[in-house]
């Protein structure tokens, strides 16, 4: 089953350490320990948070910084210049309902730079400024469609050999509803996570964190940040990007993350509060998933992954999450009063779909500061049977992946919030 969305080099370190460990993945529902989730609404001092003032100038920092202490590491605040370069225009893409554009961005600080490529889609003949989505993908711009003219980019060539399948075009066109999207009248912007941070071993030089001051010392500092961190701040320049498409409406940008990419989509919505609405798909252990259950994908799996998807402050907690100062439920509360959605998958055991719903309940209540409506029930609901209150949850039949059925739930989820 990991080999569904892990790299092979990954694949295989995890495979062998499972297979030498009998049993050591926790599938069973009965083996989840008892736990106590640390407090949401209630300060590190011990006062009880009733108001939003409070929740906004004292608990949110302290539960946005202890994220960045112990799980995902700190954000540099150093600013990376940037020039952008449209490679193509296409008033007919997607059979004429669509507009795509290649935009090149190169980051560069003086002494090197790295590129990276956004395909944006956005629909004709719409009135209004245009709701967008932003999502990274996976295989590069030309997997999520078969257009012949869509560019590949120079990390992928890092990452996939000559010949590899994912050179194919259209090869994940499946994970992409373009069709359905735009039908809808909303935007998306995809770019290859590859190009911020190439999620292979030995290849950090190539990721945007090779651009940033003190590179190369000081990494072993616990609060590191390493390529979820990048990947979030990867997801908030595209967003820089679009504030100078006059055409889209940056009041309406949804962040969408699958898996890993739903792990960074949430540290990204934590962080930057341009995201209005913030969805999680299939993101486990680090996304969504309550780390105390111990269930499936577990702390010490999930941050022994090479390249380093997380800070080393959370080695630490290998095998011993309930002594973790947080937990997801407080990250996905991070998103609040914005509209969060959390969607899993029936098969998709190792994201845990119970812990996921589960973080999305106990965030509720930092929504009801607001006197918005979160999850109603500590039971999640039957498959196919989606709750969209401002927190907002599905599970489908199937495995860890990114379906139609996924986006027209976020579409709709959309539709509730951005077309009030």
């Amino acid at each position: 089953m990991m080999k569904t969305f892990y790299i092979a080099a990954t694949v295989l370190i995890l495979f062998s350490t499972v297979r030498a460990q009998p049993g050591s993945v926790n599938y069973d529902e009965s083996k989840v320990p008892v736990y106590t989730l640390p407090a949401l609404l209630e300060t590190a001092d011990g006062l009880q948070v009733t108001n939003t003032v409070q929740w906004e100038q004292q608990r949110r920092p302290e539960i946005l910084e202890l994220f960045a202490r112990q799980v995902y590491g700190r954000t540099p605040k150093d600013p990376i210049a940037v020039r952008y370069e449209v490679l193509t225009e296409n008033p007919h893409a997607l059979g004429g309902k669509a507009t795509s554009k290649q935009i090149k961005f190169v980051f560069h600080n003086g002494k090197k730079e790295i590129e990276a490529i956004l395909l944006l889609f956005l629909p004709n003949n719409v009135q209004g400024k245009i709701p967008l989505f932003v999502a990274y993908n996976f295989k590069g711009n030309h997997s999520t469609t078969l257009d012949t003219t869509i560019l590949y980019t120079k990390n992928f060539a890092l990452v996939k050999e000559p010949n590899h399948p994912d050179w194919e075009r259209g090869c994940q066109a499946s994970r992409w509803a373009y069709d359905d999207v735009i039908a809808r009248g909303y935007g998306i912007a995809t770019m290859c996570y590859h190009d911020i941070f190439p999620d292979k071993p030995d290849l950090k030089d190539h990721s945007v964190v090779s651009l940033f001051p003190g590179y190369g010392k000081g990494e072993d500092a616990a609060d590191e940040w390493q390529a979820i961190g990048a990947w979030a701040w990867g997801s908030s320049r595209i967003l820089d990007y679009l504030t100078t498409e006059p055409s889209i409406d940056m009041d309406r940008i949804a962040i969408m993350g699958h898996s890993r990419q739903g792990k960074a989509a949430l540290w990204a919505g934590a962080q930057d509060r341009r995201f209005k609405i913030v969805i999680s798909n299939d993101s486990g252990a680090g996304g969504a998933a309550l780390s105390r259950r111990k269930y499936g994908e577990t702390i010490a799996i999930v941050s022994n992954i090479k390249p380093a998807w997380f800070c080393p402050a959370l080695d630490r907690y290998h095998g011993r999450e309930e002594d973790m100062p947080v937990d997801q439920h407080q990250l996905l509360a991070l998103m609040a009063p914005r509209p969060v959605y959390v969607a899993s998958a029936e098969e998709d055991r190792w994201a845990d779909p119970k812990g996921e719903y589960l973080a999305a309940y106990h965030a509720s209540p930092a929504y009801a500061l607001y006197n918005l409506k979160g999850l109603p029930s500590a039971t999640p609901p039957p498959i196919h049977q989606p709750v969209m209150n401002d927190v907002g949850y599905h599970i489908r039949a199937g495995k860890h992946d990114v379906t139609r059925y996924d986006w027209l739930a976020f579409l709709d989820f959309a539709d509730k919030h951005f077309r009030k």
